[in-house]
């Protein structure tokens, strides 16, 4: 089963986010039919705005991540809320790449590496806070790091990874954030980048049977470690014919009269989880007129 869990390490030194998401992973893959490479790169994204929503304080909040470099992928955006739930797309969900000089999927060469990681945190005020970086790699991974040790001057380090199997399905997903807390000593962090160095990679370890909570106990073995929160990741979509239809509604009478003079049925789908919503000929004309009667 999928999940996250939240920790502290080193007396609250160190803050630690970890999470399993195969199944989630998995279910996105399916609904959006996305490539072996596209998978792995939607995945990782998922998963990183699962632990970053998680990190939100109030359940209105809410965090959006999204990251073009002028690849194939043309961009994906992820949106995560404090309760571990996660809704995202990426564009061009068949694009592809051959495996990179490692025989790895080439994340980076999908993502591309000209172009920012923007990170948009809506906390209910009047305008949300917006930070953006340059891409250091286009594997995700990286660049998250450096976004939270840039942006948000909080050593960071990040892991994120997707195992795709030969058929295409998911094998194994997870990732976790490790970060540095103001005033924590530094020698604590070169101890921690050593053993990051050191152990297999996190998919490596989720496909030899390791739980993440064996994984995180093991990189934190001595270090104190306390686990405070435990959650469900999992996708979400709060799409819905009414949310649809004040979106039709707002485009205005000129452009509804236009589409309804077609005659035809105009047909939508949510960019999260590819629900299609029909509206009639007779659905758009009384949409015209409500809105000229004032309703």
């Amino acid at each position: 089963m999928d999940i996250l869990i939240k920790a502290m390490a080193q007396n609250g030194d160190v803050r630690i986010i970890a999470a399993e998401t195969t199944g989630m992973v998995s279910e996105a893959a399916r609904i959006h039919g996305t490539s072996p490479t596209a998978t792995a790169a939607f995945g990782r994204m998922l998963t990183a705005g699962s632990i970053m929503g998680s990190m939100l304080k109030n359940r209105e909040d809410s965090i959006t991540i999204q990251i073009d470099g002028g690849g194939p992928a043309k961009g994906i955006l992820v949106t995560g809320r404090t309760n571990g739930l996660v809704k995202g797309y990426i564009v061009n969900p068949e694009a592809d790449l051959p495996l990179n000089q490692k025989g790895k999927l080439d994340v980076g060469g999908l993502v591309g590496r000209e172009g920012n990681l923007t990170v948009i945190m809506d906390q209910g005020l009047r305008e949300p806070y917006v930070s953006s970086v340059p891409l250091y790699t286009g594997e995700i991974a990286e660049d998250l790091a450096y976004y939270y040790t840039t942006s948000e001057q909080l050593p960071s380090a990040v892991s994120l990874g997707v195992l795709v199997d030969t058929d295409g399905s998911v094998k194994k997903a997870g990732g976790f954030m490790i970060q540095m807390m103001p005033g924590a000593n530094e020698h604590i962090a070169d101890i921690i980048m050593y053993r990051l160095e050191e152990i297999p990679s996190l998919t490596a370890m989720l496909s030899e049977g390791k739980s993440i909570k064996d994984i995180i106990s093991y990189i934190f073995e001595d270090m104190g470690l306390e686990i405070h929160e435990e959650k469900v990741p999992a996708l979400y979509c709060d799409c819905s014919r009414a949310s649809v239809e004040k979106a039709l509604i707002s485009i205005g009478t000129e452009e509804l009269r236009k589409i309804c003079d077609d005659g035809k049925d105009e047909e939508l789908v949510c960019h999260f989880c590819n629900t299609t919503y029909i509206f009639t000929n007779s659905d758009l004309k009384k949409l015209i007129s409500e809105l000229e009667s004032g309703k």
